[in-house]
């Protein structure tokens, strides 16, 4: 398992469809899911801090988990079927529940619980971005969002498809 940062959602034209990209630390990987509008909004709302006046879905269940007296304590992006990707959600006494990467994203930005990838997903879906050359080892977030950009602009589902 390779841990990845959200680096943030974007819709990808000319389909509208959204998509969460999630970079491997460390590494020069980048992950695109494809991913629904609600939950690219409450991906987005995470990111930027943004707290609805009623709570979302996602919100609520990391609520319940508090009040139950649990804690979310990895994100795992488990597996790749047909281009559907698979997650699974373990807690603090070794549960594991299979959920969608999007909610499992969100859930994991509003915990702050950490999101792993398998090496095999990365292996197969993974496209290198080699990084920009600058003198911190660190990328400016601006310019991280920019690449992104880039990537979106010139990426599509066809890019994925091994067959």
């Amino acid at each position: 398992m390779r841990e990845v940062d959200v680096v943030g959602v974007r819709v990808e034209m000319p389909s509208s469809q959204p998509i969460v990209l999630l970079r491997e630390v460390g590494g020069e990987r980048y992950l695109p899911i494809w991913i629904g509008a609600a939950e690219a909004s409450a991906i987005a709302f995470a990111q930027q801090g943004m707290e609805p006046p009623r709570p979302l879905t996602h919100d609520l269940f990391a609520s319940v988990i508090e009040l139950l007296g649990h804690r979310l304590t990895q994100v795992r992006i488990v597996n790749l079927n047909e281009g559907v990707f698979e997650a699974v959600l373990v807690f603090d006494d070794k549960t594991e529940i299979s959920a969608r990467p999007s909610d499992s994203i969100a859930l994991a930005l509003r915990t702050g619980t950490p999101v792993f990838c398998a090496d095999e997903i990365l292996a197969e879906a993974g496209i290198p971005v080699p990084e920009l050359d600058s003198a911190d080892d660190e990328v400016e977030e601006e310019e991280e969002v920019e690449r992104f950009r880039e990537f979106l602009d010139h990426v599509s589902p066809e890019d994925f498809d091994k067959s």
